[in-house]
């Protein structure tokens, strides 16, 4: 009974934590939908970091969501996911929005590097004439990119499931638990792969544009000139700093993960899984407070919540 109410506690737990972070998460990303959309329908133009902020937007809100349903059924309805393909679908979907999630982070950072950072490279000065096209093209790619990481998982997932369905014999359990290893690890191996890529691409961007912007100030420095573009680039610096903390913390998580997650019921890894799902909140507010369209719209939001608030 103490092993039971021990595992009750940690579910109701788990239960309230994710729920709070997946609706914050999801009321964020909402947020930076219905902006940028009013935006859209109001000038009939999007820019380039508009149609990043949109797309991110709309992969973190569905992949909160999923989320969110696929530990609730786990914790309230745990046999449904014996039922063939409802887990191989679940960690698919999680699969691709995670990745799209990744990705298309990365593809911010590489953006901003190529839009901010000032280098007399002919093929870096190319890439800034270049990038607006660019940016649906790398939107793709990601999309692409995690589509196929969707389908490989989906592929591993419900073959490890057919084996384990299979395997009725106990003479069968060494060979299974063998493939059962060797499933995981292909899991882990594609998994790995693209957080490990999506991670280095996010810090040479910012170690390239924290470079350009250090060089530039201290230029601006040496000729004793005031450039009004200063504050713009101080303030894309700490974004980009910030950026890369937080991306960091959520690497070692999506790393620690892969470590943990063959052990069931552990406060590590529980831990591990807070940190990562605050990662879509944390970030995305940091969006909004460094684009000053947004952060303007939010606060405005806020104060008119607080002005009905008080007058009931």
């Amino acid at each position: 009974s103490q092993h039971k109410f021990n595992a009750t506690s940690y579910d109701t737990m788990a239960m309230i934590i994710i729920t709070l972070q997946a609706f914050a998460g999801m009321w964020i990303n909402a947020f930076i939908v219905c902006v940028l959309c009013i935006t859209w329908v109001k000038k009939k133009s999007f820019n380039s970091t508009e149609k990043i902020l949109l797309f991110l937007g709309c992969s973190r809100f569905w992949y909160l969501c999923i989320t969110w349903v696929y530990t609730i059924f786990s914790i309230i309805y745990p046999w449904c996911f014996y039922v063939r393909p409802i887990p191989q679908i679940f960690v698919a979907i999680q699969s691709f929005l995670n990745c799209s999630n990744l990705w298309v982070s990365a593809c911010l950072c590489v953006f901003y590097c190529i839009k901010i950072a000032n280098f007399r490279h002919n093929f870096f000065i190319y890439l800034k004439v270049r990038i607006d096209r660019m940016v649906p093209w790398l939107l793709l790619a990601s999309v692409l990119l995690s589509l196929i990481i969707c389908i490989l998982v989906f592929d591993i997932t419900n073959e490890l499931h057919s084996n384990i369905l299979n395997s009725t014999t106990p003479g069968d359990f060494w060979k299974l638990s063998v493939k059962m290893d060797d499933h995981f690890f292909a899991i882990f191996f594609i998994s790995g792969f693209g957080f490990t890529m999506a991670f280095l691409t996010v810090i040479c961007s910012a170690l390239l544009l924290l470079f350009s912007l250090w060089r530039h100030k201290r230029k601006m420095q040496t000729n004793s000139a005031k450039n009004l573009s200063m504050d713009a680039h101080m303030k894309a610096m700490k974004s980009i700093l910030s950026f890369s903390f937080i991306y960091s913390i959520n690497f070692m998580c999506l790393v620690l993960i892969l470590i943990y997650s063959t052990k069931k019921e552990n406060p590590v890894l529980f831990l591990i899984l807070v940190f990562q799902y605050a990662f879509p909140v944390v970030h995305s507010l940091a969006l909004i407070f460094s684009n000053p369209k947004l952060e303007k719209t939010l606060l405005r939001t806020l104060s008119c919540v607080k002005c009905k608030v008080c007058m009931r």
